[in-house]
């Protein structure tokens, strides 16, 4: 399969960036987006000249660290996966690509494709975790958790941070991905002793950061690989209010 790629390169933050475009030959419809970028680079380097840099990690849809704008929508066309899980046989021989990073003022970008996730990262040290000292490790059933709360809950920490909701936003949002960690910790009973100053402290670090506000049109989570749920963002208003009024 062949494919022109129309990628976008920016040598640093601080630089002007522009859209510049390759050829991807004889690919296989089985080599997933990012074996393909490989090679692509592998071509460039060939050639003496700067490979494309993006980002990636584990390439198995769990880390969250893959992540690109492909043809205008966050890691691809297909629902439901990452970028490192879409493969080559998703689009048609000849289509022309266009690859772009992350767009949001929180995630500058850092290089080509690669941008800099760090505020989910310092909103997560803002509270999304459980500080209470639980001692040693419980026995599993010592503690009741209602069977609701313990799926919704394993349905919220799905989520890997990718960054997509984001993308997705025309605010550039991260309601999604905050209350997500909202919620899986606040669903279950450990979580719930610190769960005023975990929903404020976090909703005030994403407002620190200088992303945007809901107006729910439903996009973060129509392009969210893990399908995590608006009725998280719904759950941490509710969370945002009891704290503000009860403490």
């Amino acid at each position: 399969m062949n494919f022109t790629l129309n990628v976008w390169r920016q040598k640093s933050a601080n630089s002007p960036g522009q859209m510049e475009s390759y050829q991807a030959k004889d690919i296989s419809p089985d080599a997933s987006f990012l074996e393909m970028l490989d090679v692509v680079n592998n071509e460039l380097e060939a050639a003496g000249k700067e490979p494309i840099a993006f980002d990636h990690d584990c390439r198995e849809g769990i880390c969250g660290a893959c992540g690109m704008v492909i043809n205008g929508r966050p890691h691809g066309p297909r629902s439901g996966v990452t970028t490192c899980q879409l493969y080559m046989r998703n689009f048609n021989d000849g289509d022309t690509l266009t690859l772009e990073p992350w767009r949001a003022k929180a995630f500058p970008v850092v290089r080509d494709l690669v941008v800099d996730r760090g505020a989910f990262d310092r909103i997560i040290q803002a509270g999304g975790y459980i500080g209470v000292s639980t001692g040693n490790a419980p026995d599993a059933n010592a503690l009741p958790v209602p069977k609701d709360n313990a799926e919704l809950a394993m349905d919220a920490a799905a989520c890997i941070g990718c960054g997509a909701c984001v993308a997705a936003c025309k605010n550039a949002s991260a309601m999604l991905f905050v209350s997500a960690k909202v919620s899986h910790l606040g669903l279950l009973p450990q979580g719930r002793a610190e769960a005023a100053r975990r929903v404020e402290g976090m909703v005030a670090k994403m407002d620190e950061e200088g992303f945007g506000n809901c107006t729910n049109t439903g996009a973060c989570e129509a392009e969210c690989p893990k399908s995590i749920s608006i009725s998280n963002i719904a759950r941490m208003n509710r969370e945002l209010v009891c704290a503000k009024i009860f403490g």
